[in-house]
């Protein structure tokens, strides 16, 4: 059995998927690039602030389904140059100041809207 859980406090899907599915015990959250929830419009500046919108954009549809970044299980980080894997580190290990999830890095040809990262993300419920 699945639930979808959405809210308007992070981006409307840009696609046929939803924001998050609970399902088995766990929250499987899509992919978050770093849209304004709102305006859908990407954020303006720099990897910093790109990386900080999509932790935002986590952070409501955790807290939606009644959840912290303390419950988050995995994530994958998907960027356009890994050249910036020092500050997307830097933002992201903010969220995690102990026992931090399990995860991987992966460099990608080009990500939706033209954004720099997106973000996955699993959760024990």
């Amino acid at each position: 059995m699945k639930e979808i859980v959405a809210t308007d406090k992070a981006p409307k899907a840009i696609g046929p998927y939803s924001q998050a599915v609970r399902a088995g015990g766990f929250l499987f959250l899509s992919g978050q690039i770093p849209l304004v929830p709102g305006t859908g419009e990407l954020v303006e500046g720099d990897i910093r602030a790109q990386t900080g919108q999509v932790m935002a954009n986590i952070g409501a549809v955790l807290a939606e389904a009644g959840l912290g970044f303390g419950e988050i299980i995995k994530t994958t980080i998907f960027l356009t140059d890994l050249g910036n894997f020092a500050t997307v580190n830097e933002v992201y290990g903010g969220y995690f100041a102990a026992n931090p999830p399990a995860r991987s890095t992966v460099e990608v040809k080009g990500l939706p809207r033209g954004a720099m990262v997106e973000i996955e993300v699993v959760a024990a419920v």
